[in-house]
């Protein structure tokens, strides 16, 4: 039977990878049959989720995306590994909570470097990488992957920052996917609401769990593992002829504002 979501023969660079959405894709690629660099900025916590794969499929780096030479060393090791690239989640994200008129420059430019720019230089690496095997004669198609939040969409109080990063994504996906649909490269954004992650701790927590769980009409949040799924469908040949598009996972939520 042929799956359509298969990852055999790719790949797929994840970011923020030693956790949470990180991690749970992937666990899901590799069992689609990718292999996987993993991308973390924290070494011990890296290379124990890396650990738990047993495999030379699973090649972890440590180091920070906010660094544009790391990130081009990153993705040479990961050619020099495997070959060809052929997906990339940008998942690495950090918040730095507080009141706009509370919130220091640094808290601003904390996430908006790892969250933002962080993201658009895995994404140039990326296409450089891929572009060049298009000249080397490989023409298998490219996906990215950039993980934005409904925060986003609709804003967020106590997080302009992080909002301000996330619809950011938008204009970085929709323009990736203008200029590099002619070498086969897919770019799409996903857009989460409440994941069951270490990040969004306060807010599903007993002071604003009711609140928040009404605010979504599925009535329950989610978890890494369920919301990896919409993200191996991207970077799959399911996904072949999507390309510039948000796809909400938020089990209704921004349907409903």
């Amino acid at each position: 039977m042929i799956n359509p979501m298969s990852l055999e023969g790719t790949t797929v660079i994840v970011t923020g990878a030693a956790q949470g959405i990180g991690l749970a894709v992937t666990t899901l690629a590799r069992q689609l049959g990718a292999s996987v660099v993993m991308i973390d900025l924290n070494p011990e916590t890296l290379n124990a989720a890396a650990a738990q794969f047993n495999t030379d499929q699973v090649l972890p780096i440590a180091g920070n995306v906010t660094d544009p030479a790391f990130v081009e060393s990153a993705f040479a090791k990961a050619s020099q590994q495997f070959g060809a690239i052929h997906g990339l989640v940008n998942n690495a994200g950090i918040i730095r909570p507080a009141m706009i008129e509370k919130m220091e420059p640094k808290q601003w430019q904390d996430v908006i470097d790892v969250n933002l720019t962080g993201t658009f230089y895995c994404l140039q690496a990326f296409g450089r990488q891929v572009i060049a095997q298009r000249a080397a004669g490989n023409t298998a198609p490219a996906s990215i992957v950039n993980i934005s939040s409904i925060a986003g969409r609709k804003g967020t109080i106590g997080q302009i920052n992080y909002s301000a990063a996330k619809s950011g994504l938008f204009g970085v996906t929709m323009s990736a996917a203008l200029e590099w649909a002619k070498h086969d490269i897919r770019a799409n954004a996903v857009c989460f609401g409440l994941v069951e992650t270490p990040m969004t701790e306060v807010v599903r927590g007993e002071k604003f769990r009711d609140m928040m769980l009404a605010r979504i009409p599925m009535g329950r949040w989610t978890t890494p593992e369920e919301v990896s799924k919409s993200i191996c469908f991207l970077l799959s040949d399911a996904g072949s002829y999507i390309t510039g598009q948000t796809l909400s996972v938020d089990g209704g939520t921004f349907m409903s504002s």
